[in-house]
This record gives C-alpha cells, structure tokens and sequence, in this order.
C-alpha cells in the first residue's frame, strides 16, 4: 500500500510519531500509579469479594482465637443461603447493637479517618459485625438440652466437639443472659438464621440476642489466615449433615446447593488478592461479654 502523504509530498507526520519508540516512564512517576491501582484492586476486592476480619474476643474460642485474621468470602449468599454448621459474620440488629461501645465523635478528621480506615478494612473495634455459627434455619425448631446435654434442632442433637468451654446445665434458662447452656425452643422465623458462638460460656448470641435475618449476613468466614501458625480452614462440621429438614417444609426439590471445600479455596486464592488484603484486616466484635 502507497504511503500517506502530506500537501509537502512528505509522510505523515502523525504516522511517524506514532513509530517512534516510546520513553519508559520514570521510576518517580510509575511507582505512585501502581501504588493507586492496587490500592484501587484492594478496595474493589474487599468491597465485592472477600474482605478479612480480626478477631477481639474469645466467644468463638476454641475455633477461633482473638488475634486471629479469618478471610471472608461477601459473594457466596448471592447464590445460596446459608447452611448449618458455617461461621458467619453478620450486622447485628437492635438487639445485638445495644451491647456495642458508644464512641464520641472525634471530630472532622477522626471522621475522615473512619472512613478511609472502613473503606480499606481498617475499620475500630464497636461495630456492628459479628462472628458465630449458624445452629438453625428458617423453620427449625432449636433448643437445647438432651439428655446428653446437646444442642437439639429439628429432634436430633449435635455433637459439637469444637464446644470446649460449655455452661454448667445447673444453670437456669434466662433469655436475658446468654450465660446458661439451656434455653427453650425456638422456632427459627422466616429469612432468620439462629447462631451461637463456640464458647457457650461467654457468648452473646441467639439465645438471648435472637435470630438474625439472612439479609444482614455480610458472608462466609472460610478460613483463618493469620497467623500462620493456625492457616486452616472453617468447614461445616459433619453432625449438621445429620439435622433432617424441619416439618411442614415442601420435599421432592433439588437438593440444597453444597459449598466447594474449603481448603481448596484457600489454596487456589491467588497470591495478589492474599497480598493487597494482608492489611484490610476489620474488627468483629464476635462478642462484647469476654
């Protein structure tokens, strides 16, 4: 093809300088954009996908200690509802916000401050995010004991060896107080999920606090990421697997979707994601009663 010529006879002179070899861009001027593009990848990632939390308090102890990290998948309930036997974090309701601190305000920069800081997932402690199990479902009958001293839903307990420190059963139900072991049953409302803490002696959860509306559940805790000494996986035990479905509800539909295991999420988390959110670690309250 003939090439393109000026009312000079000579080239273009467009076409020429789009021939010429580009400058590198200075180390000065580069480093600030990566730096604003993974600060960037790091936000959407902790906005729309996973998000890590930091753990204050012992109420989920044994399973999850404070001043663990756990990484938490925010789009799994897009797809699903939740499944017995998973560790949650959730918005607390009114109920569950009355045992949070009251902060005073701080000014126009401490605000500011907050902001950046919730943003990145460098949110204080006194929010409204908490962290526990879902025992219960919409239309499961939950309550506990047994003779055995189990959690009982829907007729059948559970064994929950991760439950190392439980409340004396001498103690009387009170649904004021989350101290005692007994509680009465509780028939799950409608897009609820009833859920307790791990270490029964301490926490604050449904048994006193109520059901939570799935709508509230900020996601899936699928993994403790630091420190590196505890790097494991938060499956759901098997004796949920055991729980029949509460009476009254229609059978013969698909079978519940399952999550893919947990390990292999942990595994195939790509090494950028790991490094842009080893920072944005938020602070759940998983409860206020430690």
């Amino acid at each position: 093809m003939g090439q393109t010529l000026d009312e000079g006879g000579t080239a273009d002179p467009w076409r020429r300088r789009t021939r010429r070899a580009r400058r590198p861009m200075p180390l000065w001027q580069e480093l600030p954009l990566l730096l604003v593009v993974a600060f960037c990848l790091a936000v959407l990632i902790r906005t729309f996908l996973l998000q890590a939390f930091f753990i204050p308090s012992g109420s989920m102890a044994d399973t999850l200690l404070v001043g663990d990290r756990v990484l938490v998948n925010k789009v799994v309930y897009d797809v699903r509802d939740p499944l017995r036997g998973e560790v949650v974090v959730f918005r607390g309701t009114e109920r569950w916000a009355a045992q949070l601190d009251d902060r005073p305000e701080t000014g126009l920069l401490g605000r500011l401050a907050a902001t950046a800081g919730d943003l990145v997932g460098l949110g204080r402690p006194g929010e409204k995010d908490f962290i526990k199990r879902v025992v219960g479902l919409p239309g499961d009958r939950v309550r506990c004991c047994d003779e055995q001293g189990r959690v009982i839903v829907n007729g059948t307990g559970l064994d929950e060896p991760y439950v190392r420190r439980d409340s004396p059963l001498e103690l009387p139900p009170n649904p004021h107080e989350c101290r005692a072991r007994r509680f009465d049953e509780v028939i799950v409302p409608p897009g609820h999920i009833f859920v307790l803490g791990d270490n029964r002696l301490v926490s604050q959860d449904a048994r006193c606090q109520g059901p939570v509306p799935i709508d509230n559940v900020v996601g899936r805790a699928f993994g403790v990421i630091w420190p590196s000494s505890r790097w494991s996986s938060l499956s759901a035990p098997q004796t949920f697997a055991d729980v029949p479905d509460p009476a009254g509800l229609p059978t013969g539909g698909p079978p519940p979707v399952r999550p893919t295991p947990d390990g292999g999420v942990l595994l195939l988390l790509p090494l950028p994601v790991a490094l842009l959110s080893s920072r944005a670690f938020r602070t759940v309250p998983s409860s206020r009663a430690t």
